[in-house]
């Protein structure tokens, strides 16, 4: 079964559909130096237009890519925090264009006083 926005793929094979900022956490966590080195974040599509992914560092630490080729975006920072990572990484995918997901509509409200 397809997840409905993207899925959270780790080396290990370990996959997470639709991931929340705990379950980001929690799989970013279980990366290690040997056989789990990274995790990566799209959309469940043929052609992803994004990803982001968080790769272990030889001399700790993470390294987080955010990509997304419909907006030019190319942006590779380094973090220690996992908390901070999945924090970052939660605001930046629910910025997404996701097909099928509801707009987010904005209602001006008049007093009618």
């Amino acid at each position: 079964m397809r997840s409905q926005y993207y899925g959270a793929d780790s080396e290990n094979g370990d996959r997470i559909d639709d991931a929340s900022e705990d379950a980001l956490f929690m799989v970013i966590d279980d990366l290690n130096e040997s056989n789990n080195t990274f995790v990566v974040v799209q959309p469940d599509e043929d052609d992803p237009v994004w990803f982001a992914s968080a790769a272990v560092l030889d001399e700790g630490g993470y390294e987080i890519v955010r990509r997304g080729s419909s907006r030019n975006e190319h942006e590779v920072t380094w973090a220690t925090s996992i908390n901070d990572i999945a924090h970052d990484l939660t605001i930046w995918l629910a910025a997404r264009n996701f097909p099928g997901r509801p707009t987010r509509q904005i209602t001006e409200f008049r007093n009618s006083a």
